[in-house]
């Protein structure tokens, strides 16, 4: 499975280049961003090294897929964050962040849903993301998308799981 081109609305998710670290570091700049996740901003060189990475997609041998996708608000826009997606078989776990200025305009919802229906269009049946249990906003983005939360947790999150089209377990 590729990263192919989507379009909303408001919304074009570009296939992730290189490219775009640059643009993204400032995107990705605000420390606020990773009160939930942990870690600090990268630097335009560390993400143009983890962008190459994700580019080239995992190792030899391996079942699954690395897709992901800048998001950029605006013909022709700017970027304003990302989503993501690691498909193995018939199964996604996705995820999503917009930079801390966009935040509050649904931008990551529409991405999501775009992201989660392109997903369902290439066979995926269940779609999973992880949600730090404080974190309202994302948890507002999973419901959107089609997920609900789960008992389940990984390092601390909650799981949002979705089994099937349109349903949510």
């Amino acid at each position: 499975m590729d990263a192919e081109p989507m379009r909303t609305a408001r919304l074009t998710l570009e296939p992730l280049a290189v490219r775009h670290a640059a643009e993204m570091a400032g995107v990705l700049g605000d420390p606020a961003l990773h009160t939930f996740v942990g870690g600090s901003p990268d630097t335009p060189e560390g993400l143009r090294d983890r962008y190459a990475r994700l580019v080239a997609g995992p190792p030899s041998g391996h079942a699954e897929s690395w897709l992901n996708w800048v998001i950029r608000l605006g013909e022709p826009g700017r970027l304003v964050g990302y989503v993501q997606a690691t498909v193995i078989r018939d199964r996604a776990v996705v995820a999503w962040v917009v930079g801390t200025p966009w935040q509050g305009r649904g931008i990551a919802g529409e991405a999501a849903v775009a992201l989660v229906g392109r997903l369902r269009e290439r066979g995926v049946t269940t779609v999973v993301a992880t949600v730090h249990p404080d974190h309202a906003a994302s948890a507002a983005v999973a419901r959107r998308a089609g997920l609900a939360p789960t008992a389940g947790r990984v390092d601390g999150e909650v799981v949002w799981r979705s089994d099937g089209a349109g349903r949510s377990e």
